[in-house]
C-alpha cells in the first residue's frame, strides 16, 4: 500500500466555552499551559458528549490538516493514541476525533487505544467581554507516543511524506532530548519518505518572552531534529524564541520583521543544513504569506524569498489552526510532487501558494464545518496556477468547487 501523507501524534479535542474559567488558574490570564492529566476537570463522559453535540468541540492537531488533504483527494493516514472508553471502545473525545477523521476519508488503521489515559483534550476559555482567555492543553494519551508501533505503520503504509505534530507536546515523543524523534525521522527519510515536523508555542505571551530574551527549554528539542527534516516552517514569534534558545540572544533586536526573518533563515541554513545534502524547504509564515529558502536543482541553498498570499480576501472566523492548515496545503503539494522535490525541481512558489490557499479557506470557514470550502486538489491547483489575486471570498470559494 502507498499513500500520500502520514500525520502523527497530538490527537486532541478542543473545547471552547465561557464555563472554562478554571483554565486561567492553570495557564494564567490569556496564557497557554501544558497540563497534567491529574489536573483535568471532572467532567463526565456524558458531559463531554453533550458539549460535542452542542458544537463546542473541534478536532485539533491532525484534525487541522488530515481532513483538508483527504477532502482534496489525497490518500492520508493519521497515527495517534486515543483513550479507551464507553463510546464503541473510545472515550467521548477519542470517538469524536476518530469519527471526524473517518467521516472525511482519513485512514485511522494505525490508531493505538490507551487503556488508562484519556484522549488529548484542550480547554479554551472564551471570556464574555471578548478579551483573550487562557488555553489549557492536557496531552494525556499523546504522552504515550510509541515510536516502534508507528515505524511499523509507516513502513506498511509507505507514505510519500511523514508529518509529526508537534515537537514539545509528548513525553515519549520528546524523550531523550528529542533524539528519539530525530532517529525516527531519519529512518523515515532513509526509507525514501520526505519529512516535516512542527514545534509548538508553549507560552501565552511570546512578546514578553522575546523581549526578556528568555530561553524556552522545549525548543532545544529541535537541535537534533532539524537536520533530519526536509521541510520546516515556523512563525515569526517562534523564530525569535527558537534563536534566543539555540542561537545568540537578541543579536538582531531593533531590526524590522522582514529583516529578522531573512537573518533567521540564514541562521538555520548555516547552523543545520549548509553541509546537509538532502532536499530542503524551510520558512517563516507571516500574516500575508511566507518567506522561504530551499535547496535548488543545482544543489545550493537559495537566498530568502517572500511569497505573498493571493487569497487574503474574506473575514477570519478563527485563526486557531492557521499554521496547520497552511502546512496541509504546502505538504499536499510536496507529497504530490515528491520526486521533483527531492531533485530540487519543485515549483516553490506554487507549493507555498497552495499552503496560503488552504489556510485562507480554513480560517474563514465556520467552526462547525472548518473543512467546508476545500475543493479537489486539481481544482485547487488550477486556482494557484492562474495567478489571480482574489478580492472576494465568494469568488475564491466558487473557483475551488
Amino acid at each position: 500500500m502507498s499513500i500520500d501523507m502520514m500525520i502523527l501524534n497530538t490527537a486532541v479535542a478542543d473545547f471552547r466555552g465561557s464555563q472554562f474559567g478554571f483554565v486561567e488558574r492553570l495557564a494564567g490570564a490569556g496564557g497557554l499551559a501544558k497540563c497534567r492529566t491529574e489536573d483535568m476537570p471532572d467532567y463526565t463522559p456524558q458531559q463531554y458528549q453533550q458539549m460535542i453535540a452542542a458544537g463546542r468541540a473541534t478536532a485539533g492537531g491532525p484534525g487541522n490538516t488530515a481532513p483538508l488533504q483527504a477532502r482534496a483527494g489525497l490518500k492520508v493516514a493519521v497515527g495517534v493514541h486515543l483513550g479507551k472508553g464507553e463510546f464503541d471502545g473510545l472515550d467521548a473525545q477519542g470517538r469524536f476525533f476518530y469519527d471526524t477523521m473517518v467521516a472525511n476519508g482519513v485512514d485511522m488503521s494505525a490508531t493505538v487505544v490507551e487503556p488508562t489515559l484519556p484522549t488529548g483534550t484542550t480547554f479554551i476559555y472564551e471570556k464574555d467581554n471578548h478579551e483573550r482567555g487562557g488555553i489549557a492543553y492536557f496531552p494525556n494519551a499523546n504522552n504515550a507516543f510509541d515510536f516502534a508501533h508507528f515505524q511499523k505503520a509507516v513502513r506498511r503504509l509507505k507514505p510519500a511524506m511523514v508529518f509529526y505534530m508537534y515537537s514539545g507536546l509528548s513525553d515519549k515523543g520528546d524523550a531523550n532530548g528529542g533524539r528519539d524523534l530525530a532517529a525516527f525521522m531519519k529512518a523515515c527519510r532513509q526509507d525514501g519518505m520526505l519529512t516535516i515536523a512542527d514545534s509548538h508555542t508553549l507560552t501565552g505571551n511570546p512578546q514578553r518572552v522575546i523581549a526578556s530574551k528568555m530561553e524556552v527549554e522545549h525548543y532545544r528539542l529541535l537541535e537534533p531534529l532539524l537536520p533530519e527534516l526536509d521541510v520546516f516552517f515556523t512563525s515569526y514569534d517562534e523564530a525569535r524564541m527558537i534563536e534566543n534558545t539555540l542561537g545568540e540572544k537578541g543579536r538582531y533586536d531593533g531590526i524590522s520583521e522582514q529583516a529578522y526573518i531573512v537573518h533567521f533563515l540564514e541562521f538555520l541554513a548555516e547552523r543545520f543544513w549548509r553541509d546537509n545534502p538532502h532536499s530542503k524547504l524551510f520558512g517563516v509564515t507571516v500574516k500575508d504569506g511566507a518567506v522561504v529558502m530551499y535547496r535548488d536543482a543545482a544543489g545550493g541553498i537559495t537566498t530568502p524569498m517572500k511569497v505573498t498570499s493571493r487569497f487574503m480576501c474574506g473575514s477570519v472566523v478563527d485563526l486557531c489552526g492557521a499554521g496547520d492548515s497552511f502546512r496541509a496545503g504546502l505538504t499536499a503539494y510536496i507529497a504530490r510532487n515528491a520526486d521533483r522535490f527531492k531533485t530540487g525541481r519543485i515549483d516553490v512558489q506554487q507549493a507555498v501558494q497552495m499552503g496560503n490557499l488552504f489556510a485562507s479557506l480554513y480560517v474563514k470557514s465556520p467552526l462547525h464545518n472548518r473543512y467546508a470550502n476545500i475543493g479537489t486538489y486539481d481544482k485547487m491547483l488550477a486556482v494557484i496556477q492562474r495567478d489571480n489575486v482574489y478580492a472576494d471570498f465568494a469568488d475564491l470559494t466558487a473557483a475551488v468547487k
